[in-house]
């Protein structure tokens, strides 16, 4: 006959048990498919609210590079935010200011938490990557979330914007030194 277990086994036995299952299980997850943020394209007026779009996500363009960046497309006014594995991990929809910087690669060269924009708008995680005619082109989001307005008959304006949280989810990714790839 066999011996019988104390119940502080058998409960010691169950934990060991439901806590290998959770690795497992979190090994798997992190093996997986990343989802990726998608919205549609934005609306220029502060109350549109996005509309999700196709739910296979937009895939990074060609010739946008390799290893961990940020990809930038002028014509799907779209980024993707690329991990070293090649994996994208979010993308989103952007509006671009009035200069673009020309299709090539650039890096985050600052950052700054919050200021000002050209546009009298208060913006957050601003990250500067490029300029054009004297302008500085940076990523930033409006720290009230809403999109920004139609530019300014005849102002220069280099900020590229994005939802809030996209705006939070690159700062949190675009360290200085971060390759931008800008595509057409």
């Amino acid at each position: 006959m066999p011996a019988r277990l104390p119940s502080w086994a058998w409960v010691t036995g169950l934990t060991v048990g439901a806590i290998a299952a959770v690795t497992v299980l979190g090994v798997q997850a992190d093996r997986g498919s990343r989802p990726t943020a998608t919205s549609a394209k934005p609306s220029s007026t502060a109350s549109a609210q996005p509309t999700p779009t196709a739910s296979v996500p937009a895939r990074v363009p060609d010739g946008s590079g390799t290893g961990r960046r940020v990809v930038y497309s002028l014509g799907e006014k779209r980024v993707w935010l690329v991990d070293a594995s090649e994996a994208t991990r979010r993308t989103f929809t952007v509006w671009p200011g009035t200069v673009s910087p020309d299709p090539g690669s650039y890096a985050i060269s600052s950052r700054k938490e919050a200021t000002t924009g050209s546009d009298g708008v208060q913006i957050e995680h601003i990250m500067y990557f490029a300029a054009r005619d004297g302008v500085s082109v940076a990523f930033s989001n409006a720290v009230d979330g809403a999109s920004p307005p139609p530019a300014a008959s005849g102002g220069k304006t280099g900020g590229v914007r994005m939802k809030k949280a996209d705006g939070t989810a690159l700062w949190a990714f675009g360290t200085v030194g971060t390759t931008v790839t800008v595509v057409k």
